[in-house]
């Protein structure tokens, strides 16, 4: 398996993950503008030319955000998220990021237990967030 930064022939594959994981997916769109603005930054993990796992996110000045990260079912449980996770922070702390929030649907269990691994703490919520959903405000001093 490969770590390393998306390309625009990953966009067909990430959207099709993007899709099945989410209930509110981002566009192929928008996925497309992680690889025209330089404040983005997207990384993926690929087994044999196969995406299994990616994650998005956006540094300005001293702040990281995580914008999405998704594993493909079959790759769940082998620590693709863990690994593109620990790779954002990397990338955020070279450009001098100090903190890196996020936010996370409440009911999301399996990302909830990555975050709190990682030592990201609760520091808010956004009412319906997703829908109907809350959002847990997240953040993580690098």
């Amino acid at each position: 398996m490969v770590l390393r930064l998306w390309e625009e022939k990953d966009i067909p594959q990430i959207a099709n993950i993007e899709a099945r994981t989410f209930p509110d997916p981002w566009s192929k769109k928008d996925l497309e503008n992680v690889l025209k603005f330089s404040f983005y930054r997207g990384f993926l993990v690929e087994d044999r030319g196969q995406v299994c796992g990616y994650g998005c996110m956006m540094v300005a000045c001293e702040t990281a955000e995580i914008a999405n990260i998704a594993v493909d079912l079959p790759y769940r449980g082998k620590g693709i998220a863990k690994a593109i996770l620990n790779e954002m922070h990397l990338f955020a702390k070279e450009l001098g990021a100090v903190e890196c929030l996020l936010e996370v649907r409440m009911s999301n269990a399996a990302a909830l237990r990555l975050y709190y691994q990682f030592g990201y703490e609760p520091y808010g919520v956004r009412k319906n967030y997703y829908g109907n959903e809350d959002a847990l405000l997240m953040k993580k001093i690098l």
